[in-house]
């Protein structure tokens, strides 16, 4: 599979960003740098246009080890009917809304 559009967030946190490609589509890979940070951060997204954090419900989350970047390929993709949403932080829990202490880099392609 081949993606046609990439996604940069060059400050993801815990305030959410909506319908980042304007449309439906598939998620292929996912690259989280999380260099900046002494501590775990999880990036979490959505299937949705329209997303809030520690609200919405999280259908895809990837824990990030501190000071490290990490790199997840799907494949096969993992189709997202509605849109693509997404937010970053400190702690796994659904109602987590606290916001890493310093700037986390997030990329991913779908088509």
């Amino acid at each position: 599979p081949l993606g046609s559009k990439l996604v940069k967030d060059s400050s993801a946190s815990n305030t959410a960003v909506d319908d980042t490609t304007g449309a439906s589509g598939t998620l292929y890979m996912v690259e989280v740098d999380n260099t900046a940070n002494s501590a775990i951060v999880y990036f979490k997204m959505a299937n949705t246009d329209d997303a809030t954090a520690g609200t919405t419900a999280a259908h895809l989350v990837l824990m990030v080890p501190a000071s490290t970047k990490m790199s997840y390929v799907f494949p096969t993709g993992i189709a997202f009917s509605t849109g693509f949403s997404h937010w970053c932080v400190t702690e796994a829990a659904e109602s987590n809304t606290s916001a890493p202490s310093s700037a986390v880099v997030a990329r991913y392609v779908t088509s």
